[in-house]
């Protein structure tokens, strides 16, 4: 098998750094492209071979389980059409950029198309549910410090709505004394969210029992003692893994995530009447049309609203 590589993918990495992405972002760019590489590797194609057929068979590629992941290994499971339209994004963008610097592709960026995404029914879990999940680290977790640490996690999570990637580089002084929270988010947009006087409870007590730790990092991970945690942060596959245990522990069959907790925080302000744009600010979505995704997914606040306003209810 060839060993092909995409032409200037690093200085396409080096572009995306100095245009100010986030770290993040470039990595995701980088691991897409990577799955693309691997694909012409295993296809035995030249990248200045690549046509209309090539990214036919790629997308046949991205949706098989023979696929292989960024780190070479087989795909586990088969990838959901906005993973692969980020794939294909990814792909555009590069070859963009070849443009932008006057090298030559095989394949114009205008041909690669975007798969059709499936419309699933956003389900959200019973409000009691979220409670039972944001408390059960206190009933689960022997550790005492990883009880309290977790469960100021979630109360934060919720408490505020903020992404993953936001909670685990959160720093103290990023909180002011009024529970007021500074942050610069996805695509380095700066906002505000709001710490309510329950999540700023469980914070004090964690860090109380966390004592003088050597680290900026609000959240830092608990391997015993005498260990340096200076710039150690919680990683995004422990929570997940964490919320994925904490949710099976109490039998709840509606699989809350990460995200999901982010997405129930919407979903309950929109149900109390929240303004849909005052929701989009403390999400941090450019677009409202995103906003309104979250907004509009409660069928008890649809149901209510039909009750409400149909002009035959009685």
């Amino acid at each position: 098998m060839k060993n092909i590589q995409l032409p200037s993918f690093d200085d396409f990495l080096l572009n995306l750094q100095v245009n100010n992405l986030s770290q993040e972002t470039v990595y995701n760019y980088e691991r897409d492209l990577k799955v693309f590489e691997e694909f012409l590797n295993e296809s035995d194609v030249d990248f200045d071979k690549i046509n209309k057929k090539t990214i036919l068979n790629f997308k046949a590629y991205l949706v098989s389980r023979d696929r292989k992941t960024p780190k070479a290994q087989m795909g586990k499971k088969r990838l959901a059409s906005f993973s692969i339209n980020r794939m294909l994004s990814a792909l555009r963008s590069y070859l963009k950029y070849l443009i932008d610097m006057d090298y030559k592709t095989p394949i114009s960026p205008s041909e690669i198309k975007l798969v059709k995404t499936e419309r699933k029914h956003p389900r959200v879990s019973e409000f009691e549910e979220i409670i039972k999940l944001i408390e059960s680290p206190t009933r689960f977790e022997k550790n005492k410090i990883v009880a309290l640490r977790n469960r100021a996690i979630l109360e934060t999570l919720f408490s505020t709505g903020m992404r993953i990637s936001e909670l685990i580089n959160l720093k103290k002084e990023q909180i002011d004394k009024t529970g007021r929270i500074f942050i610069r988010g996805k695509g380095k947009k700066e906002r505000f969210v709001y710490l309510t006087p329950r999540a700023q409870k469980h914070i004090k007590n964690y860090l109380e029992v966390r004592g003088e730790i050597d680290s900026s990092y609000l959240f830092v991970p608990y391997r015993g003692k005498n260990v340096n945690l200076k710039d150690k942060k919680i990683s995004p596959n422990y929570l997940e893994e964490k919320v994925k245990r904490y949710r099976e522990l109490l039998g709840l069959n509606i699989p809350i995530s990460v995200h999901g907790i982010r997405h129930a925080f919407a979903t309950y302000l929109a149900e109390s009447g929240a303004n849909p744009a005052a929701i989009q600010i403390l999400l941090g979505h450019e677009s409202l049309d995103t906003t309104t995704r979250y907004v509009h997914a409660s069928d008890r606040y649809a149901e209510r609203i039909h009750r409400k306003y149909h002009p035959l209810k009685e």
